[in-house]
């Protein structure tokens, strides 16, 4: 199904290309001020002039060079066959898809065929086959018709220039996007692995100190390290896991309220944290992110002499 707004264009497509074929059956109908009519022709050729000239434009979006090939022929057929002219409307709504639609080259290059054609039919039908102008008249009434059609494609190039552009600063948008995320998440491993190694380290450390003179405190440091283990991976599982997967959950973001998490994380490497919190309602997430950051990488920095230490926070 096409989006609404999309068909809501095919719709005015269709009521300009139903009104112009209306008009210019009226111009195959039309009589001169004594009665005579102005095209004298066959009425089914006029009919069907009228057709070639505005149906196709119902069908401009899909088609823009063919429709302006059949709509320039059959505007040159009624110029040359003196179907009362207009300022070419319909080349001018098909030249306007061609230049907002067609690449670059193959847009200029039809212009450019557009226009000599366009302003040669005008011309002769004017002052060559029935006279109606002198030439300066027809001149003038050729330079409309450049104008209207060479407006309408000016107007399209431009409006897909715009576009363009539009959709490169989305893309580098998108692409500054993605480098922030990449720095983020680079910063979220980067505190992830550094904090819990050092406690790993320092558990290490005490556990093969006091192996043979207190394997129960041994094991206990032994079980520290299990725990912050564990705790890493699942961590940094869910952090890889967001790369892979489209759609998979986020967890928590780290916030104030786990901040007691790390001073019992810093306690079980035999770290004491003191830890004071306080003025803190109303904090932006990303605020208590970084706080919860910052205090993270101060335990962090404790910790990794292996001695250990009292910290105050």
């Amino acid at each position: 199904m096409k989006p609404k707004r999309q068909r809501h264009h095919y719709a005015l497509d269709l009521g300009a290309a139903l009104a112009l074929t209306a008009v210019y059956i009226g111009f195959a109908r039309l009589t001169a001020d004594d009665g005579q009519p102005v095209y004298t022709g066959p009425f089914w050729l006029g009919c069907l002039i009228a057709a070639m000239v505005g149906l196709p434009i119902a069908v401009r979006r899909r088609w823009p060079l063919a429709v302006l090939a059949v709509v320039l022929a059959a505007m040159a057929m009624a110029s040359l066959l003196d179907i009362p002219r207009e300022p070419y409307a319909a080349a001018g709504l098909a030249a306007y898809l061609v230049g907002l639609a067609e690449p670059t080259r193959r847009s200029v290059l039809a212009l450019s065929v557009t226009m000599p054609v366009a302003c040669g039919a005008v011309y002769t039908g004017e002052a060559v086959v029935t006279p109606a102008e002198d030439w300066r008249g027809a001149m003038g009434v050729a330079g409309l018709v450049l104008l209207v059609i060479g407006g309408a494609w000016g107007m399209g190039f431009t409006v897909r220039a715009r576009r363009a552009e539009a959709a490169r600063e989305q893309l580098r948008r998108s692409e500054r996007a993605l480098d922030e995320e990449r720095l983020r998440i680079a910063r979220e491993l980067h505190d992830i692995v550094s904090h819990n190694l050092s406690l790993i380290a320092v558990k290490a450390g005490v556990a093969g100190h006091v192996a043979e003179a207190d394997p129960r405190e041994a094991r206990a440091a032994l079980k520290v390290i299990e725990e912050t283990s564990r705790s890493a991976l699942a961590e940094m599982r869910r952090t890889l896991g967001v790369l892979r997967t489209v759609g998979a959950p986020l967890g928590p973001v780290p916030g104030l309220d786990r901040l007691d998490l790390l001073a019992e994380e810093a306690h079980r490497a035999g770290v004491d944290v003191d830890l004071t919190v306080h003025a803190v309602e109303g904090l932006a997430q990303g605020a208590q992110l970084t706080i919860y950051r910052i205090v993270q990488e101060a335990i962090t920095n404790v910790v990794r002499p292996t001695q250990p230490r009292p910290a105050a926070r």
